[in-house]
């Protein structure tokens, strides 16, 4: 029975319970939803306190009955006060209303998230596809730049390898030439000395022989050609020399040019074979940021074009001085040849002094070198005994260096490790004194050899002399050096 006048509110005075299959759960997503609220605010229903004993904790103002509704004016007062909190109770609920906006408001915002999250799949999709497009066309292009440029190393390459090969051709034979030259200039040596010492036993004529007659005109006539082809010979060996030089420098660059092109062709031959799949490659952060270039497409090849300007100018100019070099060696062979055959004239004596001096000068020489084989074999002794002393050497610093490794009080100054210092030093102090030894046997050696080269000079011009004195002087000039010498083939 329900009095007259009470509000019909029972249907919904206590919470509807959910139902269990209303909407999917979403425990499984709790991470998606972490951090993340309604993007609509609540009602502001949604504030108020949940129970109703706070709610009058809370409230300032306390609510008011409805007036008596005609059905209710017979009753009792004591009969309607039981529902006083039944009434009250209904400003601690929500609405239908609040209730159903609420699930309106989920649904859209769930529809707005699974809206958004697949417009974002979609656009990731797509930007994944195009950002591989992308960065496969930025590889092809890349890997297309470096064919190019291996292509282009290749040609230099080739290029350089074509003039080194010239270059080198051409300074073979210009040193060829110039040795030759040199060859050439010290055999003028001999006819000089033959001229000038058949002049110098001239002056030791005596009575009516000392005469000055046509042999002592053609022998100073001689000698003025001799000079003056070694002047000549001389200028060219100081301008074959400068143009070796030139060669070599223009050589080396093209040596450094082209091993430069050698190993930036490995280098970038490397990087055009490297795949995505290749092993070896890595992370270099920041690599991008650093610019070690110090040349541009331009200025590269123009380098690489200079260095072989540069060789085919040289190569040119040696070649010239080759030509004249060739001509200055046959005009000089002629001129001496031709004098020599016109002063073949008859010298004195000294045969028996410069046979004497000839044979002590071999003494001498063999003594020499016999005295240099020796301190060889010395030198060769002190070597080893410095060699031997290396063994012991790094067994010391061996053990030393061990023995640092020892922990804490381990690291004892015992009479092992003083015997171990001691022991490097006395190695040490015994190799400084074998160096020193070696160093001393080495300068007496020096001085032997130069010795040696002295007396092998010596016993040359005794030889040359003796020669003068007996096949030129009193054999009239017989010989003279062959055009093969002068033109220095031999």
């Amino acid at each position: 029975m329900e009095l007259v006048g009470s509000p019909l509110t029972a249907v919904y005075a206590h919470p509807r319970s959910t139902p269990t299959k209303f909407l999917p759960a979403i425990c499984t997503m709790a991470s998606s939803y972490k951090n993340r609220f309604p993007y609509q605010p609540l009602p502001h229903t949604f504030g108020l306190p949940w129970m109703p004993s706070s709610y009058y904790k809370t409230a300032a103002i306390n609510p008011t009955l409805a007036p008596f509704s005609k059905s209710s004016q017979g009753l009792m007062p004591n009969q309607s006060l039981p529902f006083i909190s039944n009434r009250t109770t209904l400003f601690t609920r929500y609405t239908p209303d609040d209730w159903y906006r609420s699930n309106l408001t989920n649904y859209k915002e769930s529809e707005t998230s699974r809206r958004n999250a697949e417009r974002l799949r979609v656009d990731t999709t797509r930007m994944i596809q195009d950002k591989y497009q992308q960065t496969k066309k930025t590889q092809v292009e890349s890997t297309k730049n470096l064919g190019e440029r291996v292509n282009d190393i290749e040609f230099w390459k080739s290029e350089l390898s074509h003039e080194l090969d010239e270059m080198i051709g051409e300074t073979n034979a210009l040193t060829d030439v110039k040795k030759r030259l040199e060859r050439a200039l010290a055999e003028t040596e001999a006819p000089l000395q033959v001229a000038q010492e058949c002049l110098l036993h001239r002056e030791k004529r005596m009575g009516i022989d000392l005469v000055h007659d046509d042999v002592e005109k053609q022998l100073f006539t001689e000698v003025d050609v001799i000079r003056a082809c070694q002047e000549r010979m001389q200028r060219y060996l100081e301008k074959a020399k400068a143009q070796l030089a030139s060669n070599r420098a223009a050589q080396h660059e093209l040596e450094r040019d082209l091993a430069n092109k050698q190993r930036a062709h490995r280098i970038d031959d490397k990087c055009h074979h490297l795949r995505n799949t290749s092993d070896g490659i890595s992370y270099y952060r920041g690599v991008e940021r650093v610019d070690a270039t110090i040349s541009v497409p331009e200025s590269w090849a123009k380098f690489t074009d200079d260095n072989i300007l540069r060789s085919q100018s040289e190569r040119a100019a040696s070649a010239k001085l080759r030509d004249n070099t060739e001509n200055l060696l046959v005009v000089t062979a002629n001129e001496m040849w031709r004098q020599f055959n016109e002063a073949n004239v008859a010298f004195t004596n000294r045969i028996a002094e410069t046979a004497d001096a000839k044979a002590k000068i071999q003494t001498h020489l063999a003594k020499t070198l016999q005295e240099i084989f020796q301190i060889e074999m010395n030198i060769e002794a002190i070597r080893k005994a410095i060699r031997d002393k290396g063994p012991p050497l790094k067994v010391a610093q061996t053990r030393l260096d061990e023995r640092t490794r020892r922990p804490d009080v381990e690291l004892c100054r015992d009479p092992a490790q003083l015997r171990l210092v001691n022991e490097v030093h006395e190695i040490d102090e015994t190799v400084q004194s074998l160096q020193q030894r070696l160093r001393d046997a080495e300068d007496v050696l020096q001085t032997l050899v130069r010795a040696k080269a002295v007396l092998e000079h010596d016993l040359a011009i005794k030889a040359n002399s003796l020669f003068l004195d007996q096949e030129k002087c009193m054999g009239m000039r017989k010989s003279f050096p062959s055009t093969a010498r002068l033109l220095g083939y031999v």
